[in-house]
């Protein structure tokens, strides 16, 4: 059943964000909520509170508490793979024999990573590609400034230069290989992980640490240690399991335990609160809402913290990949559209780049805005009052606008220059608040996200845990490479003989 079939009915119609404050007394309320250490204001979106009822029981037309309950219980959610989603587990909510597993798997990630602290290791190359680097990658360029373990060096890409790089910082006499992969077949990630070998020395391989879904591949590759988690954990949803290693490796074990704790303490959030105060179900319907009833199917992502300059491309991958389909769970197709084509970057650099394109280009869609309240730099205050100030000014500015009259007035009576100044306004965003920036409100804020997509994709009636649209273009390189004909267009395959392939 299409859930969401009298939104689209009533069609496409411009919303008066601003109008809607003074008709709406209680928006601000409603649209606002906190958890976790976390504060989230969804008023500034061109969504009416009595659309947001109509969404509100979408939900549960849609069954979202039953979808719910079988994502924390467990039971199966990714039907096309026959697959439970136990990411929940790994911080401690699912079904007891998952939980006792991941526990279980959480104390020898623990044990390892004591390890490498206290014996003289001074650099870690971690080789994976997808959630098996963007997820270690935020963790560590978020919370691992202060760490005081060795440093982590993240290699995605196949481009020779990433992993040149990486080796270049590394003192190699010291250094350890981490290689995460969930099937261990990846091949960007095996190729990278057989270069490093080569140039790490012969003891490398016995002491490289595979984490993976596929422990008896990892075995047989000749790994010296290796951490297994579970098939039903996906990649991108994997930073829970031993994939966050390289987080205790260089923070301490503790840290990644805080991280988990954090997430469950969102994971009880999204199960306990009732749904118009679930911060995650409000996101998601107001995610939902701009494509379906404002025809906005992008929503750019601008962290106000340097710490966080890898949450849009996280979340790029998270949002993306899980509900970036055009089919039901049934395999029919969908009557509208799905994810949006999540995008950003860092203020203020930001502010100088895109934002001219955000406050005045035609094309218009939510902007979520993501700060910090306390800073962990012992700089002047100055740094960060400004920052706030930009954050909260620029969806100001977004929403105000200016007036042709009031341009004018700016312009000394030139209308072009006039024109050139006057902002529309009435644009969306919304804006999301951390109290401070440790393990546990940075787990809570992943959580967030995660939960967050899940609903969007109940209401949708997508499978969000399943990835297919990857796999085409891994076929077609892999032919390529063996130089096998399977009737390429004129375009690659003249661009093949021009490389030489």
């Amino acid at each position: 059943m299409d859930h969401l079939a009298a939104i689209r009915a009533a069609g496409v119609a411009p919303v008066d964000i601003r109008a809607l404050f003074a008709a709406e007394p209680d928006r601000l309320d409603r649209l606002s909520a906190s958890a976790c250490g976390l504060h989230m204001d969804l008023s500034r979106l061109a969504l009416p509170l009595p659309v947001l009822d109509q969404l509100l029981a979408a939900c549960t037309a849609a069954d979202l508490p039953g979808w719910r309950a079988r994502l924390l219980a467990g039971e199966v959610v990714n039907p096309s793979e026959g697959r439970a989603a136990t990411h929940t587990a790994e911080r401690g909510i699912g079904n007891a024999a998952d939980v006792a597993v991941a526990q279980a798997a959480a104390a020898e990630v623990a044990r390892i990573a004591t390890q490498l602290r206290t014996e003289g290791v001074s650099d870690v190359i971690l080789i994976g590609i997808g959630g098996s680097a963007l997820g270690p990658a935020l963790l560590n360029d978020a919370l691992g400034r202060d760490g005081d373990g060795p440093r982590i060096h993240v290699v995605s890409n196949i481009d020779g230069e990433a992993l040149h790089r990486a080796l270049a910082a590394c003192r190699l006499e010291t250094t350890r290989l981490v290689v995460i992969s969930k099937t261990f077949t990846t091949a960007e990630t095996m190729t990278n992980a057989e270069t490093a070998l080569a140039a790490l020395g012969p003891a490398a391989r016995a002491q490289a640490i595979a984490i993976t879904a596929r422990p008896d591949r990892a075995a047989a590759w000749g790994a010296g240690h290796v951490l297994p988690f579970a098939e039903s954990v996906g990649g991108r949803y994997s930073l829970w399991s031993a994939v966050g290693l390289p987080l205790a490796i260089r923070c301490g074990p503790q840290a990644l335990s805080q991280l988990r704790a954090g997430a469950a303490a969102m994971d009880a959030h999204f199960r306990d609160t009732p749904l118009p105060q679930n911060l995650p179900v409000l996101a998601a319907l107001a995610d939902v809402w701009a494509a379906h009833g404002q025809g906005q199917q992008t929503r750019g992502v601008f962290a106000y913290d340097e710490r966080l300059r890898l949450l849009p491309s996280y979340l790029q991958q998270l949002e993306m990949e899980s509900n970036g389909k055009s089919v039901a769970r049934d395999g029919s197709p969908l009557a509208g559209p799905t994810a949006a084509i999540t995008w950003g970057g860092t203020g203020t650099d930001a502010q100088h780049a895109v934002f001219q394109l955000i406050h005045q280009g035609t094309c218009v869609g939510p902007v979520e805005f993501v700060a910090v309240l306390e800073p962990a730099h012992g700089l002047p205050a100055t740094h960060h009052r400004q920052l706030l100030a930009n954050c909260f000014a620029q969806g100001a500015a977004l929403l105000k606008g200016r007036s042709f009259e009031a341009a004018l007035a700016l312009s000394g009576g030139d209308k072009a220059l006039a024109h050139a100044k006057t902002f529309s306004g009435n644009r969306p965003s919304s804006t999301l608040l951390l109290d401070r920036l440790d393990p546990a409100t940075l787990g809570a804020a992943l959580a967030f996200y995660e939960h967050r997509t899940f609903v969007a994709a109940v209401l949708l009636g997508i499978n969000p845990f399943d990835q297919w649209g990857v796999e085409l273009g891994k076929e077609l390189a892999n032919a390529l490479l063996a130089g096998e004909d399977l009737g390429f267009d004129p375009s690659t395959a003249r661009l093949v003989a021009r490389a030489g392939l």
